[in-house]
């Protein structure tokens, strides 16, 4: 089996300026539970494979550009440039932006939903981790706000995360999301496993976050971690998985 990873391309318009991209799990070095690739040191793999791995992913953008990895914490803040002690302490942050080739961004999912951005005129781009928190928190919003250009004028592509019919919730999900936007209930079907809990469709949620916002092309949004094989998925595997990689630069 070959070391390279397997991408997966975004299917948007973006210009050629924009080069972007997300990891899959069929080919790669790692071993295990957390094979086949995985650019995750957090997740308790061998420290010297994931360095590999990470090693390789850099290899795929065609330059010596500095990757902006973060520390994700489920919040809504965003990185907006890259520091050279980000190579050794990484940001904390569930988003990142960049305005020239200084930097590509990245973040890692395994169900969570990444949301890759950029303008019509592919001068600006951005990447959000938009888990249910980070969503119900705004991340798309402060993504969108650090953009800075006026919303009509970007595009947004929604890479793997859960299905509806694979991801399961609470009811303070839905309380976080329709307190803020009523319209979201509809994203949210009663949970035929459990009284009082819901299927929810982050994808759906995001759109309308997205469209609230005045972004009105939107692309992706057919996929399912925790039911096909090619991708980590943290609740189907009981936690011990791997993560995917979503890359997002300036060419």
């Amino acid at each position: 089996m070959s070391d390279q990873p397997t991408l997966l391309l975004p299917d948007w318009p973006a210009p050629s300026t924009v080069g972007a991209f997300i990891t899959t799990r069929e080919t790669g070095p790692s071993q295990g539970p957390y094979a086949a690739f995985n650019p995750a040191l957090h997740v308790g793999d061998d420290p010297a494979t994931v360095a590999r791995c990470r090693d390789l992913l850099a290899t795929q953008i065609d330059d010596e550009r500095p990757l902006l990895w973060l520390d994700q914490v489920h919040g809504a803040s965003v990185v907006q440039e890259y520091r050279p002690e980000f190579a050794e302490a990484p940001p904390q942050g569930d988003a990142a932006v960049a305005f020239d080739k200084g930097h590509a961004c990245v973040i890692l999912t395994a169900d969570c939903l990444p949301v890759f951005l950029c303008d019509r005129q592919g001068s600006r781009v951005g990447l959000a981790h938009a888990g249910w928190r980070s969503l119900a928190g705004g991340v798309l919003e402060a993504s969108v706000a650090a953009l800075r250009c006026a919303p009509d004028d970007l595009m947004a592509w929604l890479g793997p995360a859960i299905s509806n019919a694979q991801f399961e919730v609470g009811k303070e999900v839905f309380e976080a999301f329709v307190a803020v936007q009523p319209e979201a209930a509809g994203a949210f079907e009663p949970s035929p496993y459990r009284l009082g809990h819901y299927m929810g469709d982050l994808y759906r949620l995001a759109r309308l976050r997205l469209e609230r916002l005045g972004i009105s092309h939107i692309s992706g949004g057919h996929f399912c971690t925790a039911c096909e094989p090619r991708f980590y998925s943290h609740r189907r595997d009981d936690g011990v998985t791997g993560r995917m990689a979503s890359v997002i630069w300036l060419r």
